[in-house]
């Protein structure tokens, strides 16, 4: 098994304020995606990279709690954690050095109110 994570979904309630806030943070274009009643945004469409999306559906509720997903900070997580305050969010770890050569980490709150990671090697 080459990655224990395959899929991750990070639940919004606004869609179109959440496809705004995650296109800026991440640098990125999200095309919306609808399945039915769900609405879906896509953050990656690497075959090859574990994937992921943003999703308004009537079973998602943001949390602050519970499993926290951690996006890909790229070589320096720093400037997408510059872009979340501008875009809505609010940075409630800044980035810190995890140790033992694992990288760095901060947490940030989404403009829908879940708690999301990023990490980076520098």
């Amino acid at each position: 098994m080459p990655h224990t994570l395959n899929w991750f979904e990070i639940p919004v309630t606004d869609f179109a304020r959440a496809k705004a806030f995650y296109e800026t943070v991440l640098g990125i274009s999200i095309a919306p995606m609808a399945m039915g009643p769900t609405m879906m945004g896509m953050l990656s469409t690497d075959p090859t990279a574990v994937g992921g999306a943003i999703v308004q559906d009537e079973g998602g509720a943001p949390s602050q709690t519970g499993t926290m997903v951690y996006l890909n900070g790229g070589d320096d997580l720093a400037p997408m954690l510059a872009r979340v305050v501008p875009a809505g969010g609010a940075v409630v770890v800044p980035k810190t050095e995890i140790g033992n050569d694992f990288g760095f980490f901060a947490h940030f709150v989404d403009t829908e109110g879940n708690k999301v990671g990023l990490h980076s090697m520098g």
